[in-house]
């Protein structure tokens, strides 16, 4: 499991502090390891009604992921986080 805190950025402005991203995949340990970060490069997509729909790519050691998101309610947004301490 690996918490970060992310921002979202809606293209005109400057980002933004959102809410913090927690990643649980239980049953592919290589993915994002217990207690542990996902591998540099690593890509995780998500779409569902409750939460949206996504794609971030994970870099410097898995410390840090960018890519997008869709929200339910909203536009588009880049969306960036980096792992919490």
């Amino acid at each position: 499991m690996a918490r970060y805190d992310t921002e979202i950025h809606t293209g005109g402005g400057e980002w933004q502090q959102d809410n913090p991203l927690t990643l649980s995949i239980a049953n592919r340990d290589q993915v994002v390891p217990n207690d542990d970060r996902p591998a540099e490069g690593t890509t995780v997509t998500w779409s569902s009604d409750h939460a949206g729909n996504g794609s971030v790519t994970f870099f410097d050691g898995g410390t840090r992921f960018e890519g997008t998101a869709r929200f339910p309610g909203e536009g588009p947004v880049g969306y960036r986080g980096r792992l919490a301490d």
